[in-house]
């Protein structure tokens, strides 16, 4: 089928065509043709006032609960969410059961990612099983497509590990990604360790928990001569140190999630378990301080974090309640709405253009000829968050209700379409 955007702005820094407003024609997962107007019949037609289109956006890091747990995240349920959210390209993280360890577990991602609307790319697990004890076979997963290593949500506590880990990936130029989380620090922490904390009763978890981890692991990347990806970063200070890493030419680079900008341990005053995340929920002022390395552009990409629970996962005392909130269909607009100002050439660069480049995914330039991988979006267009809006199979998501800015039309990721709003 063929696809004709009519009229729309590209957003592309590296394209002849940035800024312009133009028709592009889609035929056979390429585009085959931008100007000022395109006249074509037998085309499927998308024209809607203000829209932009984008390089395909990459999501670093989500949770698809594939194979084992299902009843919270399928990888046709968590693509749909992918999808809606206007990303082209997700990572799956590999604490599944069993875990993504192996050739074969991620040749079976890659196998049931084929007629899904989006590239769904297995990250592979550093450990096996993401225990933490031994290395898990990461050359072989390598060569059968996993894009990235890492343990996910159970980041590896042992320096011996790592720094092998990291040696090993650097024969293929893989790349190794951290939760920084030290577990032996507050280990039965549930928020951000401070005045909240103390006010609400329940125990604190420092920042210096993911600081050590980061200075640690950037000095084993140095020794290593390999490259770390930070994601989940919630601490200044943890970017002060990525951002001095990177000018003294260390492979070293990090991702922040839309929630740990949106909101902070304040919103936690009514104990609302969708807000239970790690790393926690930080102060005021260092939200407001990552915003403004968002700005600054010390932050190479944004990592969804999505990671889905069922009600009775959530539904429960505080306590008792699992880390983590769903997050693909709420990202950018998320971001969006509490970086108003970030240009249209940064929004680029954080949400498709830096993975693509970290990761070594193939890129996906707006010019004639080139693979079609594009997101589709409104920057403009404001509206409440509904749980209607959400495709995956589990609601824990705080943005419900919130009023939001930026809203996705839809994304072409080769000959697959997925249009959720378009006229």
């Amino acid at each position: 089928m063929k696809v004709l955007l009519q009229q729309v702005v590209i957003n592309d820094p590296r394209s002849a065509f940035h800024g312009s407003t133009k028709d592009i024609l889609i035929a056979d997962g390429k585009l085959l043709r931008i100007d000022n107007a395109i006249e074509m019949a037998d085309v499927r037609t998308i024209n809607d006032d203000g829209a932009v289109v984008s390089p395909g956006w990459v999501d670093p890091f989500s949770h698809f609960n594939d194979p084992g747990t299902e009843h919270k995240e399928t990888l046709e349920s968590g693509a749909a969410a992918a999808a809606a959210g206007g990303f082209t390209t997700v990572f799956v993280i590999p604490n599944t059961k069993p875990a993504i360890d192996t050739k074969s577990s991620v040749e079976y991602i890659s196998a049931k990612s084929i007629h899904l609307p989006v590239s769904v790319l297995p990250i592979g697990a550093v450990t096996r099983n993401t225990e933490g004890k031994e290395l898990a076979e990461m050359y072989d997963m390598r060569a059968s497509g996993a894009i990235a290593f890492s343990d996910g949500i159970r980041p590896v506590q042992s320096a011996g590990l790592l720094v092998k880990a990291l040696q090993y990936v650097k024969a293929f130029d893989g790349v190794i990604i951290q939760v920084p989380d030290d577990t032996s620090l507050a280990p039965h922490g549930l928020i951000h360790e401070g005045i909240i904390s103390t006010r609400l009763g329940l125990p604190g978890k420092p920042m210096m928990a993911e600081e050590l981890v980061v200075a640690r692991d950037i000095k084993l990347a140095r020794y290593a001569d390999s490259h770390i990806h930070f994601t989940g970063i919630s601490s200044p200070k943890s970017i002060e140190y990525v951002r001095r890493a990177k000018e003294g030419g260390l492979k070293v680079s990090c991702s922040v999630t839309p929630y740990h900008l949106f909101f902070c341990d304040e919103d936690l005053v009514n104990y609302d378990t969708n807000l239970k995340v790690n790393p926690p929920l930080r102060s005021r002022n260092d939200m407001l301080a990552l915003r403004e390395a968002v700005m600054n552009g010390w932050v190479d990409c944004i990592a969804t974090h999505h990671q889905p629970h069922d009600y009775d996962a959530k539904v429960l005392e505080f306590e008792y309640a699992k880390f983590g909130m769903i997050g693909l269909e709420s990202a950018f607009a998320a971001v969006h709405s509490v970086l108003p100002h970030l240009s249209s050439e940064q929004l680029a660069y954080l949400f498709s253009i830096n993975a693509r480049r970290i990761f070594g995914i193939a890129d996906a330039i707006i010019e004639e000829g080139s693979p079609a991988e594009l997101t589709i979006y409104k920057p403009d267009e404001s509206f409440k968050f509904d749980k209607v809006m959400i495709h995956s199979k589990c609601h824990n998501s705080p943005f419900i209700g919130q009023d939001l800015r930026g809203k996705i039309i839809g994304v072409v990721s080769g000959i697959k379409t997925s249009f959720t709003h378009s006229k």
